[in-house]
């Protein structure tokens, strides 16, 4: 009788495919966080409502803004908002006041 001096019951380790470094190579962006998109919604429209832009205007507006902050970055939903500065769009203070509600339900991604 021979015994067995293998231990059979261990595993090889996993391999999941190409090991991936450690180093970052894409930089982190500032991006609107997608689990705080409710109470951004609800800030925005209240800013809206007291601007001088159409319901129908800035319903796209808030929209496009949304997804320029949650897909691309922060820092380019802040420059599409900056082009609606006009006497029937936004005014600066309301530019402002989006601003900082971007940069408040920011994170970085």
């Amino acid at each position: 009788m021979s015994v067995n001096t293998k231990n059979t019951t261990r595993r090889a380790p996993r391999k999941f495919g190409p090991s991936k470094s450690k180093s970052r190579d894409n930089k982190r962006q500032s991006m609107l966080s997608t689990k705080r998109i409710g109470p951004f919604k609800y800030d925005m429209k209240e800013i809206l409502q007291n601007s001088a832009m159409e319901e129908s205007t800035a319903s796209s507006f808030l929209a496009s803004l949304i997804a320029k902050a949650s897909r691309t970055s922060i820092k380019d939903a802040k420059l599409y908002a900056k082009e609606f500065i006009s006497p029937e769009g936004l005014s600066e203070e309301e530019y402002s006041k989006v601003s900082r509600l971007l940069d408040r339900y920011s994170k970085y991604r």
